[in-house]
């Protein structure tokens, strides 16, 4: 069974051209943790998401859906 997609952090991570051991340093988080988001083993909280939103300079939205349209 495929794993669901819950957010897109990855994807956006390789967007911006950051690392994850780059995110965990701006955010205040555990590098074992953004890559457990990375992969949709787990999700952060809400208040994590805002932060992660400011560091990479997106919206909340972008980082859990494809917003951008073809």
């Amino acid at each position: 069974m495929e794993k669901k997609k819950l957010n897109r952090l990855k994807i956006v991570l390789a967007e911006k051209d950051v690392s994850q051991k780059q995110l965990a340093e701006g955010i205040g988080a555990g590098v074992v943790s953004i890559s457990r988001w990375c992969t949709n083993e787990s999700q952060p909280a809400l208040e994590v998401f805002y932060k992660i939103a400011e560091y990479l300079d997106v919206s909340v939205c972008e980082l859990l859906t494809d917003v951008k349209k073809p």
